[in-house]
C-alpha cells in the first residue's frame, strides 16, 4: 500500500511524517530555508501552528474506509482493512487485573504497522485543501503550520481563510482542534499588529516556539534553543553522577551517551550555533560531566577527551553537517538540492572543493596519535575554506 501511494503521488509532499526519506529534520530544513529568504528580502512571515487533539484516537473508521476506496484501494484488501479496524476491543492493565473491554469505535492502531500509514492516508486530503489558498502548509503526522509572506493586510485575510477552512475540515471529518495549545510565530524585524482566530479565539503572538522538538525564535537565532537543550542537558547530567551508585566509568559514560548528548544534538543541522558563546555553553555540558568522573578532574578537557575516546560536541556537529551535506546532494533524503544549495559549473571549482572535502572527510576520522584539540582545529579550518 505505501508504494502504491507513494508511486501514484497520492501522499502530499507537504507531509514528512512516517514516509521514507523525511522526517522532522526535513521538515524544519525546507521551512527554515523559506523564512531565511524571507528574512534576507527584508520581508515578514507569519506562521500558525495547529494543534489537534487526540487525533490518532479519534479517526473515523467509516471516513477511513471512503478515503482508501477514493485512492484506489478496494475489493479483497479494504476487506480485510475493515475486518482488521472493526469489532475491536482494549483493556487496561494494572499489576496483575485487567479492566472490562471496551469497544474501539474509532481511531487507528497506534504500535500497529498499518496505524502511522492509515493515519497519512486519513489527513492527506487537508494539504491539498490548504495549498488552494496559497499559503505553504507543513506537516508531520498530525502536527500542522502555515505560513505566508507578510506583504500586506491581504496575506493576512489569505491566512485567516485558510485557518477557517481548516477548522471545517476538521469539524467535518471529526478532528478537534485544539485552541489552547495553537500560536502564532510572526517571524521579522516589524512588531505583529494583525490578529488570527480560530473560531472567535485569538491565537496568542509568541516570540518563540516549539517545532517538532526545536525551538523557533522570531528572530531565527538558535540562541533560545541552545539554552534551553543546555539546560536540560546539565540536569539530567547531574542526575546521572546523583543517582548511580556505581562508579565504573564504562556505566557512566553509557548512561551520558543515551540519556544526555542525544538532547545536544537532536536535529543540530537545522539549529548549530555560530556564535562563540554558544559553542562553548553546549561543550560546558560534556565537560562539566567528564570532569566529574572519577580519576578525571585533575586532567585537561582536551586530556579527558583522549583518555576516553570521546569527540567534542563541536567536532560532532561538524561531521554531523557534512553527513547531511552528503545526503542532500546525493538524493539520500527527499529534499530538493537545487533550493539549499547552488552548484558550480566551473571544473577547476569541483577539483578544489571535492579536495576539501576530503581533507575535512580525513580531518574527521581520528588517528590514534592525533589528540582531540588538533582534530577540532583541523575540522573548522578546512570548513573555513
Amino acid at each position: 500500500m505505501r508504494d502504491f501511494l507513494i508511486n501514484n503521488n497520492i501522499i502530499n509532499c507537504a507531509q514528512h511524517g512516517f514516509t521514507f526519506g523525511r522526517s522532522t529534520c526535513t521538515n524544519l530544513l525546507e521551512c527554515l530555508n523559506d523564512w531565511t529568504l524571507y528574512i534576507q528580502d527584508k520581508q515578514q512571515v507569519i506562521v500558525a501552528y495547529i494543534d489537534f487533539s487526540k487525533a490518532f484516537d479519534v479517526v473515523s473508521h467509516s471516513k477511513l474506509f471512503a478515503r482508501l476506496q477514493s485512492y484506489g484501494i478496494r475489493g479483497t484488501l479494504l476487506s480485510w482493512l475493515k475486518k482488521f479496524f472493526s469489532d475491536r476491543t482494549q483493556c487496561t492493565k494494572v499489576g496483575a487485573m485487567l479492566s472490562d473491554p471496551a469497544l474501539l469505535i474509532s481511531g487507528v492502531i497506534q504500535g500497529s504497522v498499518l496505524g502511522p500509514l492509515m493515519f497519512l492516508v486519513f489527513i492527506n486530503e487537508l494539504a491539498e485543501v490548504l495549498a488552494k489558498f496559497g499559503i505553504v502548509v507543513k506537516l508531520f503526522a498530525d502536527d500542522v503550520k502555515l505560513y505566508v509572506k507578510i506583504m500586506n493586510d491581504v496575506d493576512v485575510c489569505v491566512l485567516q481563510h485558510a485557518i477557517d477552512a481548516l477548522c471545517r475540515w476538521a469539524e467535518e471529518w471529526q478532528l478537534t482542534v485544539s485552541i489552547d495549545k495553537c500560536s502564532v510565530l510572526y517571524i521579522g524585524k516589524s512588531v505583529p499588529t494583525v490578529e488570527v482566530f480560530i473560531d472567535g479565539t485569538r491565537l496568542p503572538f509568541v516570540t518563540s516556539c516549539r517545532d517538532l522538538g526545536v525551538t523557533i525564535s522570531a528572530d531565527l537565532t538558535p540562541s533560545v534553543h541552545v539554552n534551553n537543550i543546555v539546560i536540560k542537558g546539565h540536569q539530567r547530567a547531574n542526575a546521572i553522577h546523583r543517582c548511580f551508585v556505581s562508579r565504573d566509568i564504562n556505566l557512566l559514560m553509557r548512561a551520558y551517551l543515551v540519556y544526555v548528548r542525544p538532547i545536544l544534538e537532536y536535529n543540530s543541522v537545522v539549529w548549530s550555533p555560530y556564535r562563540k558563546h554558544d559553542i562553548e555553553a553546549i561543550e560546558r555540558v560534556q565537560r562539566r560531566f567528564t570532569k566529574r568522573l572519577r580519576g578525571y578532574g585533575s586532567h585537561s578537557y582536551s586530556e579527558r577527551l583522549r583518555l576516553l575516546k570521546l569527540p567534542s560536541l563541536e567536532l560532532r556537529r561538524l561531521r554531523i553537517d557534512l553527513i547531511w551535506c552528503y545526503k542532500i546532494v546525493f538524493g539520500l533524503v527527499d529534499l530538493c538540492t537545487c533550493e539549499l544549495f547552488e552548484l558550480r559549473q566551473s571544473s577547476s571549482t569541483r577539483e578544489v572543493i571535492r579536495t576539501k572535502y576530503s581533507n575535512v572527510a580525513l580531518a574527521i576520522q581520528p588517528d590514534q596519535n592525533s589528540s582531540q584539540s588538533e582534530l577540532s582545529t583541523h575540522g573548522t579550518r578546512y570548513l573555513s575554506m
